[in-house]
């Protein structure tokens, strides 16, 4: 397992990131409200379907739940603005919890839920993912897509999540991984990406599924989703473009560190040093 290395974002930190930048990434984002990635996996044949590519393998999940008459109970733990559970609900005869450190996020996962008529069987909680609220009904599956590298420590994620998760309930995490480099070339750049997207927990593959099965969880499956994500898109090019010209300008640099983030992550994925991995797990009993 790699070497612990201090958090440099906390929960508040995160909070501020989110609050500050949702209303843009909702606005000028292309998912409907989904704030995570397009993925062009087999079978996709619009945008549409790319933005939902994650939620439908999660429904898959869903379906060979061992369940008796209830309905499937399914928690978001990092949910944005509720867009992921909101598409499982239209689908699926479902429960869903959404869990968002951020208020603005929150604020509008409800709004959006309510006016797609799923407040009755949705809603969405202000809280954390690593000290969750008292009294969260115990979950079939749970699932965190691009919240988890966040978290300031993944093993009280995996322990908070045990604690939420059924025995024999599932997992799945969704997020980008650190992939064994020697270029030299790759701290820098993975640097960037790290500060402009607040990410505390950027695991290897095999140091995210040993801190699950200390936790008491057994990797299932993962699945390597890196190649059927856009990278270099005209639009990619353009911020390049415009954050090079900033980064001249007497500003704070730190208005746009998402930005650069962003660049920076298309870089890394694009050379092999971050991969980006869809791995489920399932509760020990």
């Amino acid at each position: 397992m790699s070497e612990a290395v201090p958090p440099r974002f906390d929960a508040s930190d995160v909070r501020r990131y989110y609050d500050r930048h949702t209303p843009g990434f909702v606005a000028l984002g292309q998912g409907g409200g989904a704030i995570h990635r397009a993925v062009w996996g087999p079978g996709v044949g619009d945008r549409g379907q790319a933005f939902h590519y994650v939620e439908d393998r999660i429904a898959d999940l869903i379906a060979g739940l061992p369940l008796d008459t209830r309905p499937a109970h399914i928690v978001d733990v990092g949910c944005g603005v509720g867009e992921s559970l909101g598409y499982l609900a239209a689908r699926l005869p479902i429960r869903g919890t959404g869990i968002t450190l951020s208020p603005v996020q929150a604020a509008l996962a409800r709004q959006r839920l309510a006016e797609a008529g799923l407040s009755g069987r949705v809603m969405c909680l202000e809280g954390d993912y690593n000290d969750l609220p008292p009294g969260l009904e115990p979950a079939d599956l749970a699932f965190a897509i691009e919240s988890f590298v966040h978290g300031p420590a993944p093993e009280r994620f995996f322990e908070q999540c045990r604690r939420l998760i059924r025995p024999g309930g599932i997992l799945v995490i969704c997020d980008d991984v650190r992939r064994p480099t020697s270029d030299p070339k790759a701290a820098q750049v993975i640097e960037r990406f790290c500060r402009g997207w607040h990410v505390n927990s950027l695991l290897q593959r095999d140091d995210l599924q040993a801190r699950a099965r200390e936790a008491g969880f057994e990797h299932e499956a993962t699945v390597d989703l890196s190649p059927y994500l856009e990278l270099g898109r005209i639009r990619d090019r353009v911020l390049d473009a415009l954050v090079r010209v900033l980064e001249r300008l007497p500003v704070d640099p730190r208005r746009f560190d998402h930005l650069s983030g962003g660049i920076a992550l298309q870089t890394c994925l694009g050379r092999g040093w971050i991969g980006y991995d869809l791995a489920t797990f399932r509760r020990r009993g």
